[in-house]
């Protein structure tokens, strides 16, 4: 049988998801990983543990929760940063993470050196209403 290669972005959601395991000892449920012009922005589906999606309940607790999570992944970007460089062929800049506690999610941005403004929505979009890329040249 033969099996192709996984692509980039298939090869960092595998390194991400396996690093969170061994990080946390917690995996999680899936992985989607997005490519666009410098940033990867990468997210980690249902990844909190019970404990942590009951800290995030007040204000405090997920303000504390998103402080580890942060401090955590710029403190193991050594590891993981020097594996997303080897698949991605491009070094990184800087690494932001932040927590969805309604989904238990994590999500981590990579950058190359680009302006990054991040807008999370309450919902999804589906392929039909959102199609096509736009460029804004100012």
């Amino acid at each position: 049988m033969n099996y192709s290669p996984l692509t980039m972005t298939a090869q960092v959601a595998h390194a991400v998801r396996d690093f969170q395991q061994q990080r946390t000892g917690h995996t999680p449920k899936s992985v989607t990983v997005v490519l666009s012009e410098g940033v990867m922005l990468v997210t980690l589906h249902e990844v909190l543990t019970p404990a942590e999606i009951i800290l995030c309940q007040t204000d405090k607790g997920m303000a504390r929760l998103r402080d580890f999570h942060r401090d955590s992944i710029r403190a193991s970007l050594g590891p993981l940063g020097t594996e997303i460089e080897r698949i991605a062929g491009v070094a990184l800049q800087e690494v932001v993470a932040d927590i969805e506690p309604a989904t238990g999610d994590i999500v981590h941005i990579f950058t190359t050196g680009t302006l990054l403004q991040v807008f999370k929505l309450t919902g999804c979009l589906s392929a039909e209403t959102w199609v096509g890329s736009e460029r804004d040249p100012v």
